[in-house]
């Protein structure tokens, strides 16, 4: 019985990314994990994510949505950012911090993971492109490794911005190319370690089970 006082995210109910954590349900529950705010599942078949009732959630008929009392979002970003300034702990205090927090957030989406997602078309007609796409991931994983050099987070304490820059990076963990950058993969192992992202992922990775099972 869902709890209409906690926040309602939806999910995949059977995710294509093979218990990966990379479905886009993965960075709101981390930023709620993250947060210490319970939340419901509602889980959405690929087929009901196109029907009307879930258009009213999503206009765009994909996850996650998210739902508290008369609010609905949808963008896992927005949601992210709904999360951090709703809460304390992925925002800076700092007004000027606080704002580059946030600009982070909205790199990791606008800049770095567009050729990132680009690489993951799987299409013979792509092929005589992926070189031209994996230049320009090299090229923006360049520009954030000599931004972060050897700190632990872009800006000081772990931030909203971390957390969705992580999310993306993750992303390439098979290509072998993340790996070229050493303190970006070591930065995205700190991500990973945190007590709140492996809540997010065994909560999401049971989901998966479970729809593997049945």
């Amino acid at each position: 019985m869902t709890d209409k006082t906690l926040p309602t995210i939806t999910v995949f109910e059977r995710s294509p990314d093979g218990g990966q954590g990379l479905a886009r349900d993965m960075p709101v529950r981390w930023a709620l994990e993250e947060v210490g705010q319970p939340y419901e599942v509602r889980l959405v078949s690929f087929e009901a994510m196109k029907q009307p009732a879930h258009r009213v959630l999503h206009p765009f008929g994909q996850i996650p949505t998210y739902e508290e009392g008369e609010l609905a979002l949808f963008e896992s970003g927005a949601i992210v950012l709904h999360v951090a300034e709703r809460h304390a702990g992925l925002l800076p205090d700092d007004t000027n911090a606080r704002a580059r927090a946030i600009a982070w957030l909205f790199a990791a989406l606008s800049t770095v993971e567009p050729p990132i997602i680009n690489r993951g078309v799987d299409e013979p007609w792509y092929e005589q492109r992926r070189p031209l796409v994996e230049e320009s991931i090299r090229n923006r994983l360049g520009d954030l490794s000599s931004r972060l050099g050897d700190a632990d987070w872009l800006d000081a304490a772990f931030s909203a911005g971390d957390l969705m820059m992580v999310s993306v990076l993750r992303r390439l963990r098979r290509s072998g190319i993340l790996d070229e950058y050493p303190n970006l993969s070591a930065y995205v192992a700190r991500g990973e370690a945190r007590p709140a992202f492996k809540r997010a992922f065994a909560a999401q990775l049971a989901v998966f089970t479970a729809a593997s099972v049945n």
